[in-house]
């Protein structure tokens, strides 16, 4: 029989990815959709490629960079929300150690434990590593859910970057007579690939996630759309 561990237990579920894969899926979604978008406004009040090229092009570059630096920043703050709650956590434990000690307990014995056996427990854990525990257990933080700037904004920007040249490929090579039409069909199908995948990484439905994504990316750009039409000046 093989053997298990738990490090080997844990590898098979979904969760461990969901840190980077939110960002990913964040990214690409929003490259696909919003130059997608921005690309079919530009065309429906244009007669000419370079106008759409150029806004493509912008869009792309501006975004990924928006992206990466606003999830740097975002889970940065994060990160030092958490930093902060350690510390504090940390001198609590050397300025109320019993105090804390019944926190543990009591957590423990929400969670069904018997009053006895959630003390004993949060005992044999704070002799083990009582801020650990307390991170775990009191704080909610652990390996899982600790938040990682730089792998988040690289995730983000690089996914953003990925999304964005689909649509560019399009205003490159479709016909300009319609482009809109092709950006939108084309656009549909990425999506379609997106959800799927993402729904495969993550072990989710992957209906549900291609219905999410195509609804949702049809309803920004159809308004896009409008947006040329109704203000936009033939190029």
């Amino acid at each position: 029989m093989k053997n298990v561990t738990i490090d080997n237990y844990l590898d098979v579920h979904y969760i461990h990815r969901s840190n980077w894969l939110r960002a990913a899926v964040l990214g690409a979604n929003d490259g696909i959709i919003s130059i997608s978008s921005l690309a079919i406004g530009v065309a429906a009040a244009s007669s000419t490629r370079e106008p759409i090229i150029l806004a493509t092009v912008a869009g792309l570059v501006a975004g990924a960079l928006s992206m990466a630096a606003g999830e740097y920043v975002s889970v940065s703050t994060q990160t030092d929300t958490e930093k902060a709650d350690i510390e504090r956590e940390r001198k609590e434990l050397k300025e109320m150690p019993n105090e804390e000690l019944t926190i543990l307990a009591q957590i423990y014995e929400k969670r069904g434990l018997k009053k006895e056996t959630a003390m004993q427990v949060a005992l044999e854990l704070t002799k083990k590593d009582a801020l650990g525990a307390h991170i775990r257990d009191e704080l909610g933080i652990n390996e899982i859910s600790k938040a990682n700037p730089m792998q988040a904004a690289l995730a983000s920007g690089a996914a953003f970057s990925a999304g964005s040249i689909l649509p560019l490929s399009v205003t490159l090579f479709a016909p300009t007579k319609e482009l809109e039409y092709w950006l939108y069909g084309f656009t549909i199908f990425f999506l379609i690939i997106l959800g799927t995948t993402s729904a495969k990484t993550g072990g989710s439905s992957i209906s549900k996630a291609v219905i999410r994504i195509t609804v949702w990316g049809t309803i920004a750009m159809v308004l896009s759309a409008l947006v040329g039409y109704l203000f936009g000046v033939n190029v």
